[in-house]
């Protein structure tokens, strides 16, 4: 059934790319829209041509690269101003505006990187924008940065460390974004646009995405729910996939990365093609994992996993814009840790019969071994998206379509291993239409719809957290830009709706082996069957605004400043839970009484770029309403309530206020020479629901500690002659203060102590006497001083027996040191 829906999926997408192509540009003269951009880039020191370099216009995906000449020239392009980049390691990043209706030549001279520069983003902008004038703080990394984090599990791991950004972690290859101490339903995370569905509110759902087919990450710190809807009221994390290749040209690569901790393997094939502008793509990915490993625990059990993955994309790069459609799988194996340990030797045991009346000490040979044991995770996310921009009058209409299905299964009993435990299918629609256009006088205006739906059924299980629903949101919204000299304004509004349709669920009790979902006619009457979930229907809507402005005082100083107000609807899970998830070990219950947040943030920053000095400050404060969480029940003897072998979790609403700041400062005193530091510092309160608040609960959970990062960088363009170029060197100094303001109340957070990380790397392009690259080669050491430490975002920490002897810390430890090596062979079979 799925395949077919599948199929329906992709037919739709293709039918609506084709008829907007013949509706928009079917009629119109191609001689009257087309147009190229050609020209020479060159060293301003010398004057001489700098190959290899990068150029791209974002709006229009579609990039090259300078021959060894340091010409360029960009084809298949429809009239217009737009925003072309020109990058290469050891220079500034340039910017430039070119009107292709007025000019088809650009020549470029770029400066050695003694000053850096900003760089050209497209999330949460109505066209693509220089960095430095959002008001709104974003980041963004791209492949030269993910490249050289060979040691990242996954693809938000890689930008963990990021200022402002953690992770919820459930072992090494689960990772949970969160923004400024926010995350789960709170930040939307996207794919070339396209918002990423897959069970968000569990705990251990990590982010379904191959990390080997993301080229560019970006990323909103704070409220978003102007451009993305509800959910973005954290922020967001855009995972952006590899531009167009240039026209004429087939290339490729082969991708091998090897982690000494786990073992880990991790292997990838690339290949794009672009033909007079029918472009195409594949990324076909596999890697697999045995048990991390640190001093304190050994070999952890059951933290392995495996996992492929495959891509492929086709599209047309046309002078009436664009459309590319992608679809992907995702496939998943992880297994599934719970902490247990033998009380005398505290080596780990294993569940072994279904009412785990006696458990068995995990053996060497197990937890070194790459098999996937039989409890574990298996997800399967199925996803077709289109990504289309038709120049239209004055302006260009997006139209971002996206069909997924996650299929989650959680095995959880060792006797009966090919029942699930947990079996939840979701599958999501999304669409975003929007008209970005100049109103007049310089006012950039975009004008859309976006929003999704979601069906959510139940498969045969044993557990059931969350109900059958239906799902459906809606929000237009307004966003206008206008530059006033030196002053940049940003302004805009929306209005979201969403409505809940959840079903009612009843459980038969007389099942053979575990209590299924009853199918009976009258439910309420029937003997031996009890109520799960209650119907619901629930339509939530609010209004979200932003309002700031960047003001340039001269091209080494600029301030910003931008104040937004968000609004989240709360998730199923909040609203209606009443079951375990086995993965998570809680058992969670919902309020179906709950009101959404509603947020307040103001942003204050400012950036200096001096010669050899670079520095920025960005400050924030956002005060939420109805803010919802988890807090842990207790017993009247202080011990955790159990329901169905698991701790039980509510769901509660209160006022809170995230605030703090990052800081960083880079010295490069030498173009090849950089002292990076940083400093994110985030506080998270309970204000709770009028009068006192106790101690135990003024603190919000999650909430990162005190992160400082020093790194001290090496980059050098050539060596040994030059047939050795990109090559890096660092070293890094981590340091996360103890985190003594936790949520302590019945026991939901424990004290964090503090830890240093030592982390290294290096790396570099091999290439021959035409200057092409033969082979790249990245390493990367994490915690290379073997440090035992507890990350407060870890939920392994809370992973262990019920009872801890007294003097021995208890939970899981993270990873011990890891030293990974990337190697990647690019190769080019164009016709020459």
């Amino acid at each position: 059934m799925k395949h077919k829906i599948l199929c329906t999926g992709l037919l739709m997408l293709l039918i609506f790319s084709f008829f907007n192509h013949s509706a928009f540009a079917g009629n119109i003269p191609v001689s009257s829209l087309t147009s190229s951009l050609t020209g020479a880039v060159t060293d301003q020191a010398d004057n001489k041509p700098i190959p290899g370099v990068t150029i791209t216009i974002p709006d229009l995906k579609i990039g090259t690269v300078t021959d060894a000449n340091g010409k360029y020239v960009l084809k298949h392009m429809p009239k217009g101003a737009y925003l072309v980049q020109f990058s290469i390691i050891g220079y500034s990043t340039v910017v430039r505006t070119v009107d292709l209706s007025k000019t088809n030549s650009l020549n470029i001279s770029m400066k050695t990187a003694t000053i850096e520069a900003g760089e050209v983003v497209i999330t949460g902008v109505s066209r693509a924008t220089e960095l430095k004038k959002s008001p709104i703080p974003i980041l963004a990394v791209g492949k030269v940065y993910l490249d050289q984090r060979a040691a990242s599990g996954n693809i938000i791991d890689a930008i963990a460390n990021l200022p402002g950004i953690s992770a919820l972690t459930t072992g090494p290859n689960v990772s949970k974004p969160f923004i400024h101490g926010l995350g789960y339903n709170r930040v939307v995370t996207l794919q070339d646009g396209i918002r990423q569905e897959g069970q968000q509110w569990g705990d251990e759902h990590g982010i379904e995405v191959d990390q080997n087919s993301i080229d560019r990450i970006e990323v909103i710190k704070g409220p978003a729910s102007l451009s993305y809807g509800s959910d973005a009221i954290g922020g967001v994390v855009n995972l952006i996939t590899a531009p167009a290749v240039p026209d004429g040209k087939i290339l490729g690569s082969l991708q091998g990365t090897y982690g000494t901790n786990q073992g880990l393997v991790n292997g990838s094939f690339k290949l794009y093609g672009n033909q007079n502008g029918l472009v195409w793509g594949t990324v076909l990915s596999a890697k697999q994992a045995k048990d991390y490993q640190n001093q304190h625990d050994g070999r952890v059990y059951n933290t392995g996993y495996q996992e492929k993955d495959a891509r492929v994309m086709v599209g047309l790069n046309k002078s009436w814009g664009y459309t590319h459609v992608n679809a992907s799988i995702f496939d998943d194996l992880q297994e599934i840790p719970d902490g247990s340990r033998d009380p005398a030797t505290r080596q780990f045991t294993k569940q072994i019969t279904d009412d785990d009346a006696f458990r068995r000490i995990v053996s060497p040979s197990e937890l070194d071994s790459y098999a996937i044991s039989p409890l574990h995770q298996h997800v399967q996310l199925y996803r077709i998206y289109s990504n289309s921009n038709f120049i239209l009058g004055n302006g260009n209409l997006v139209v971002n379509l996206g069909y997924q299905f996650s299929h989650r299964r959680e095995y959880t009993h060792p006797t009966q291993t090919s029942i699930p435990g947990l079996n939840l299918n979701l599958t999501t629609y999304t669409y975003d239409v929007k008209y970005n256009y100049n109103l007049g006088n310089g006012f950039e205006t975009s004008v859309g719809l976006n929003g999704m739906y979601q069906k959510n059924t139940l498969g045969e299980s044993t557990a059931f957290p969350i109900p059958a629903y239906h799902q459906f949101d809606i929000g237009p919204f307004v966003i206008v830009k206008k530059s006033y000299g030196k002053l940049d304004l940003s302004a805009g509004i929306r209005y979201d709706s969403r409505s809940f349709n959840g079903q009612a669920a009843y459980i038969d009790t007389t099942k053979a082996f575990y209590p299924a979902i009853y199918n009976g006619t009258d439910p309420t009457s029937a003997p031996n069957v009890v109520s799960q979930f209650s119907a619901l229907k629930k339509t939530f809507s609010g209004l979200s605004g932003s309002l700031g402005g960047t003001y340039n005082f001269s091209d080494e100083f600029l301030m910003k400043a931008n104040i937004a107000r968000g609004f989240r609807a709360p998730s199923i899970a909040e609203l209606s839970a009443n079951g375990p998830d086995p993965g998570s070990q809680i058992y969670h219950i919902g309020n179906n009484n709950f009101k959404p947040e509603f947020s307040v943030q103001e942003d204050i920053g400012a950036v200096l770029n001096l010669p050899h000095v670079t520095a920025s400050l960005d400050l924030f404060n956002n005060n939420i309403q109805n803010y919802i969480f988890q807090e842990q029940e207790l017993n009247t003897d202080g011990s955790p309530v159990v329901t169905q072998g698991y701790n039980t979790f509510t769901y509660v609403q209160s006022k809170a206020r995230i605030n703090g700041g990052e800081f960083s400062l880079d010295i490069h005193p030498l173009p090849w020479l950089h002292f990076e530091n940083s400093l994110t510092l985030t506080y998270g309160k309970n204000l709770g629901n009028g009068g006192p608040v106790p101690d135990s609960l003024k603190y919000l959970p999650f909430i990162p500690p005190l992160h400082t990062h020093s790194e001290l960088r090496g980059n050098f363009n050539k060596a040994f002659g030059g047939s050795i170029r990109n090559c890096y060197a660092f070293a890094g100094f981590d340091h996360f203060s103890a985190q003594d303001h936790f949520f302590g109340a019945y026991g939901t957070e424990t004290y964090t102590a503090g830890y240093n990380l030592l982390s290294a790397g290096i790396g570099g392009s091999l290439v021959n006497k035409t200057g092409q690259t033969i082979v790249q080669i990245f390493i990367e050491g994490r915690n290379l001083t073997n440090v035992n430490y507890q990350s407060n975002v870890s939920r392994l920490k809370y992973f262990d027996n019920p009872n801890v002897p007294a003097g021995i810390q208890p939970g899981i430890f993270n990873m011990g040191r890891n030293v990974s090596f990337k190697v990647v062979i690019p190769f080019d079979l164009s016709a020459h």
